[in-house]
């Protein structure tokens, strides 16, 4: 479609909300108003439905290169739009690691192909292996602003210093933690608390969050870089941050759905779809972060999606690999986690999951993120805000099925999604 009508909708942005039609031509918006004329255009409905700016998710998986067995670029991809993504971000803890310009490039060009937008994150250090920093301006020239050993900490403090340091000469750069001292987690499966100890099973300590994140607001304050927290899972770490961002220290933070909605006590199923690092926390952690959502401390909702083949999620509890899937049901568990009950309206909701973490990533020079306005690129979703659905592991469009909302029904479902004036999902249908 070179010319169509998003029709009947309300539009809600970073501007406000309002009743109004969306005309998108050749790639940008062209006209945004009520009543608008479909003459000569194709009209996608969006009667009783909220069109918003696309949502970015700066936290992902897709395993390629290397494990293409659990997740690709083409289906991480295909899933994310139809969670509502036109943007993602892929962490770099691929096979080889994405350390190198040229395996950078090589995803970056696969990613431009894709249903959504998809960027990567750049280690911080070289092979991830936390000792020496990865050419960081290298990879900042091919376009990459967020950097992570994700999967790992990056432990020492002169390195996350240097880190730190480097990237103030590299504009819109942020240093990404995967915030849990390695020392405190080791042989930890879950959770350290009365689960863990009912369970048997060893646990990872809050401590190792907050030690970890106390030590890198204060590094991001003697060196002014630009530090995020990925997936920040305890009240602790929330309440540093909390205070960082009153002193002025350049601190963001994300959390995913996971971390507002589940606890430990899911664990005690021993399904190791409920294994994540960080894990699934205590009932006062979950409170924590739905607090920090509320008062603007998290400015991201990311969902961390982990993809993992099903043999290596059906072994024995501790010895199944941490992840869940995340990037089709976002939307859906935040609507019912935190809009739907009345905690958060469903501006400041988009907000977390579109255009501020746009802002983190840089993703906005992209054209994600930003209002439903003439002119604006056209990386838009129409969202079933009442929808109301059963999660069905085998019928999402990832390679795997290691979904922790299997069965549970949830509110809001995205109809339409719109990459760079493409219609990419149509009806609840991916189109490519």
């Amino acid at each position: 479609m070179s010319s169509f009508l998003i029709q009947g909708g309300t539009v809600v942005d970073e501007t406000g909300e309002r009743t109004a039609d969306v005309l998108v031509r050749d790639g940008v918006i062209a006209e945004v108003g009520p009543g608008l004329d479909a003459a000569g255009a194709e009209v996608l409905d969006a009667e009783g439905a909220v069109v918003a700016p696309g949502l970015v998710d700066i936290q992902v998986h897709f395993r390629e290169p290397g494990r293409e067995e659990a997740e690709t670029i083409e289906t991480g991809a295909r899933a994310a739009a139809l969670g509502g993504f036109t943007a993602v971000v892929a962490m770099p803890n691929t096979t080889p690691p994405l350390d190198d310009a040229k395996f950078v490039g090589a995803v970056l060009e696969q990613g431009r192909k894709a249903a959504c937008h998809v960027t990567v994150a750049g280690c911080i250090t070289a092979g991830r292996a936390g000792r020496e920093l990865a050419p960081l301006g290298e990879l900042y020239d091919l376009g990459v602003r967020m950097f992570t050993d994700d999967g790992d900490c990056v432990a020492d403090a002169n390195v996350m210093r240097r880190a730190l340091e480097y990237s103030t000469m590299l504009p819109g750069a942020v240093i990404s933690q995967h915030a849990e001292a390695p020392e405190l987690v080791a042989g930890g499966h879950m959770h350290e608390g009365e689960w863990s100890a009912r369970l048997g099973i060893p646990g990872r300590p809050a401590a190792a969050e907050i030690t970890i994140v106390a030590r890198d607001l204060e590094l991001a304050r003697i060196t002014g870089g630009r530090y995020h927290v990925l997936h920040m899972s305890t009240a602790g770490a929330t309440d540093l941050v909390r205070a960082a961002k009153a002193h002025g220290v350049r601190v963001t933070a994300e959390a995913s759905p996971q971390h507002f909605t589940l606890t430990d006590a899911e664990c005690a199923s021993f399904d190791p779809v409920f294994k994540m690092n960080p894990p699934l926390r205590s009932a006062a952690d979950v409170e924590g972060i739905v607090a920090g959502l509320l008062d603007g401390t998290i400015d991201a909702i990311a969902t961390d999606h982990a993809p993992h083949p099903p043999a290596t999620k059906e072994l024995p509890f501790e010895e199944a690999p941490p992840g869940m899937l995340g990037v089709e049901t976002a939307l859906a568990v935040t609507i019912s986690r935190l809009v739907e009950p009345g905690h958060l309206p469903m501006g400041e909701a988009l907000a977390r999951l579109s255009w501020q973490p746009a802002r983190i990533a840089g993703l906005d020079a992209h054209g994600h993120g930003l209002p439903v306005a003439v002119g604006n690129p056209a990386n838009l979703c129409v969202i079933d805000a009442d929808a109301k659905w059963v999660v069905d592991a085998e019928r999402t469009a990832s390679k795997s099925r290691n979904n922790p909302w299997a069965g549970r029904k949830l509110t809001g479902r995205v109809r339409h999604t719109v990459l760079r004036g493409e219609p990419v999902v149509t009806d609840g249908v991916a189109t490519r």
